[in-house]
């Protein structure tokens, strides 16, 4: 049995390159095996570092290895070829299958990279005087623990997610990682090492020496160090930890085996797009139509894509007028999250007559002002998660990240909860569907200006207490910067809760006007 899967997993890889695209698929082994030699080049580079710069590189490296095979699959939503389910008409040996698996997931492009790698940590390992026995099992350790969590991510992505995952579920899988890992890359790439390893640098280092993410690795280092007790510590991890995954993939293995697939591949195979995702009500009805016309309609894209360049471009005049740049570059993020917080201020009149299906249909006004804001919070998220990262990398001081991310959070929400109000208590006319995004309409009143300004201005003003405390943290310490978080998720927090709450009942009383409005304008 075990060679026959492994006849068919060198069968399938070797198919792979003679695919449907053999070029491409070409071209991505090659670049993959040119990652694989520059990543071993560093790492046999780093023999003649110091022991604990050797030490926190290849424990982080080793961390982020982990997560990638773990969440890698999750993402990607690709098919696995070594599915347990494949082989279940054949009568395979619940008990044999998960071992007989996991060995021929080793015959891949990501194994064989991976085992390429660990080799060179342990000849690393080995020039600082670690014995090659204990080298080779700790990257042998290694090397199984990336393999089991990369069976265990295709399962759970398997068992969990639709099979022909459509990109929607994709986008919203990816976004969460993105507001997560960016920052903490942006963090630790604006270290200055000044040939030590900083402490934060260290501190993460030696927590995820002691986690499964990265015990085996960090054991071979212990070890060079001569520090038996903590050598013995991450050793016991990993033991611990490659018994664990193991025993979570056996289950996994029995599970799949023995249990009826979910009919769920069906929704996503019937091209329902942003429908299928999103839950099966009105609020997921409202967020799916606003995520089609948001990604498809040039109005909205030409606001999504003004909003980041306005802000930085802010930068610049600030800079000519003689502002430090340590200054200067804190405007972005707090001028995008005012914006971001204010396009959806009409967003009824860009509606057109469609405003009509909410209004005859009864829908309640909190799933509709809820619903239109989805589309907003998933591009504003991320931007402002990767922008709060490189404004801090550029000013050198991490101590205002909590005061800067409760300023963009009191701006955005508050922004977004007096939008809900006045998309419906004063919209005003804009150009119509497949019209220019830069053509605008004639008015015969000025009053929609009132909703546009009192959303900004209201925006600010509610956000005073943030930006004194914000203020206060960049000129006197980080001793305010707690306040300011607290009172910026506060503020954002119950300004939008009453602003979709009260949009939600004028919008309720207001289908009459919002339907003539909509015809007339």
């Amino acid at each position: 049995m075990v060679a026959h899967v492994l006849r068919l997993r060198l069968a399938l890889l070797a198919g792979a390159v003679r695919g449907e695209h053999p070029v491409r698929n070409g071209l991505a082994f090659v670049a993959v095996g040119v990652v694989t030699a520059m990543v071993c080049h560093a790492v046999l580079g780093l023999s003649g570092s110091p022991l604990p710069t050797q030490s926190a590189v290849i424990v982080l490296g080793a961390a982020a290895t982990f997560l990638a095979f773990l969440i890698g699959p999750m993402l990607t939503g690709t098919g696995d070829q070594l599915d347990p389910r494949r082989f279940a008409p054949f009568g395979v040996d619940e008990r044999r299958m998960p071992w007989i698996l996991a060995l021929a997931s080793l015959v891949s492009v990501p194994s064989f990279a991976l085992i390429a790698v660990a080799a060179c940590v342990a000849v690393v390992a080995v020039r600082d005087g670690v014995s090659w026995p204990l080298a080779a099992a700790g990257c042998l350790c290694g090397v199984l623990s990336a393999t089991l969590v990369s069976r265990i991510g295709m399962a759970i992505s398997a068992i969990l997610l639709p099979e022909r995952r459509s990109r929607e579920l994709t986008v919203l899988v990816t976004l969460p990682v993105i507001v997560i890992a960016f920052p903490v890359a942006a963090y630790f790439a604006s270290v200055e090492w000044a040939g030590n390893v900083p402490p934060a640098v260290a501190t993460a280092a030696t927590l995820a020496g002691f986690s499964p993410l990265a015990a085996p690795q960090a054991l071979l280092f212990h070890a060079a160090r001569g520090d038996t007790t903590a050598a013995w510590g991450s050793g016991i991890v990993a033991v611990l930890m490659i018994a664990g995954l193991g025993a979570l993939w056996a289950y996994l293995v029995r599970r799949m085996l023995t249990t009826t697939e979910r009919p769920v591949a069906a929704r996503e195979r019937s091209g329902l797009g942003w429908f299928g995702p999103l839950p099966a009500n009105a609020f997921g009805a409202v967020a799916a139509r606003s995520l089609v016309y948001w990604l498809r309609d040039r109005r909205y894209i030409v606001n999504v894509i003004v909003v980041p360049i306005a802000g930085v471009l802010t930068v610049f005049p600030l800079m000519v007028a003689g502002v430090p740049l340590e200054i200067a570059a804190l405007v972005p993020v707090p001028l995008m999250a005012l914006f971001f917080g204010w396009l959806p201020h009409n967003d009824v009149a860009y509606d057109s007559t469609a405003v009509w299906i909410h209004v005859a249909s009864g829908m309640r006004g909190l799933p509709d002002r809820l619903g239109r804001l989805v589309p907003v919070l998933l591009v504003a998220v991320p931007v402002l998660a990767v922008s709060v990262s490189v404004t801090l990398a550029v000013v050198g001081d991490w101590h205002l990240l909590l005061p800067l991310i409760g300023l963009a959070a009191s701006l955005l929400f508050a922004g977004l909860g007096l939008s809900s109000i006045a998309s419906v208590v004063a919209p005003y006319a804009v150009s119509r569907p497949g019209d220019s995004p830069f053509q605008q309409p004639q008015r015969s009143s000025a009053h929609g200006s009132s909703g546009a300004a009192g959303t900004f201005v209201g925006a600010i003003v509610l956000s005073i207490p943030t930006i004194w405390l914000f203020v206060l943290t960049v000129v006197e310490g980080d001793r305010h910067a707690p306040a300011a978080f607290w009172v910026g998720l506060a503020a954002g927090a119950v300004v939008f809760a009453g602003g979709t709450a009260l949009g939600g009942r004028i919008f309720e009383r207001s289908g009459e006007r919002l339907m003539e409005f909509a015809e007339t304008t």
